[in-house]
């Protein structure tokens, strides 16, 4: 990886120049992108995450939203305090912190921000992790075994050892694949603290509440259960043990 910051006027993009020879080419722009014939797929979230392709590259562009009741107001102009400090420039690099780590995690591609005066908005590239599902997906699918739970478990149990807060960790933002293995996604507010079971607590407890909030919704077509639940904390708590 070779990060490289570039500025035009107002708008300043930062990226690795091992995946993106010439950035004048590159678009963050989801119409520029279907008009070229590279978006391949849509999801929808807080606003839209894109899929496309690039240079023989499979690519996630997520424009940054806002939620909560500030979104009614503003839902995608974040107060600019710097450079550094823009969740654009903060996410991408600590994705490629947690890559150099070897952390199950995306590759950072790129990173755009737009300053508008006091406010800026912002999007971020990273790679496609392929052949993989949100938990959240998959449990629509069937229950897992305890193989993919206790999978789950030790996966989270690495970052928390390592210090890694995901500040949205929930259903949606743990990916596994074919071969079962877990990766996490979506560090937006993302840092790293000195670890804690006060905070690893909370963190798991935010993703606990996620799957009963799905399974509440969905019911029978959500395959998660207690059993479930306490499988996973047995695992992560046998793991910290062992420490």
């Amino acid at each position: 990886m070779r990060p490289c910051e570039t500025s035009i006027d107002n708008q300043h993009i930062l990226y690795d120049v091992e995946r993106i020879a010439n950035i004048a080419e590159f678009s963050f722009d989801p119409e520029v992108l279907r008009a070229r014939k590279q978006l391949s797929g849509s999801a929808q979230g807080r606003g839209n995450t894109h899929f496309f392709n690039y240079d023989g590259q499979a690519l996630v562009l997520r424009h940054y939203r806002r939620g909560g009741l500030i979104a009614r107001f503003s839902d995608d102009r974040y107060l600019w305090a710097g450079l550094a400090r823009t969740r654009a420039w903060r996410e991408w690099h600590l994705l490629a912190k947690l890559h150099a780590m070897g952390l199950p995690v995306p590759l950072p591609v790129a990173a755009q921000v737009v300053q508008q005066g006091i406010t800026y908005r912002a999007d971020i590239v990273i790679e496609s992790i392929p052949n993989t599902v949100t938990l959240a997906q998959r449990l629509r699918q069937g229950p897992l075994n305890e193989l993919e739970w206790s999978k789950i478990a030790w996966c989270l149990y690495r970052f928390h050892t390592l210090g890694v807060y995901h500040a949205d960790l929930n259903a949606h933002n743990i990916l596994l694949d074919v071969q079962g293995e877990v990766y996490l996604i979506d560090f937006d507010r993302g840092r790293l603290r000195r670890p804690d079971a006060g905070w690893q607590q909370q963190n798991l407890a935010r993703l606990q509440r996620s799957l009963k909030k799905l399974k509440g919704i969905e019911e029978e077509g959500f395959a998660f259960s207690d059993n479930d639940w306490s499988l996973l904390t047995r695992v992560y708590d046998a793991a910290d043990g062992e420490r």
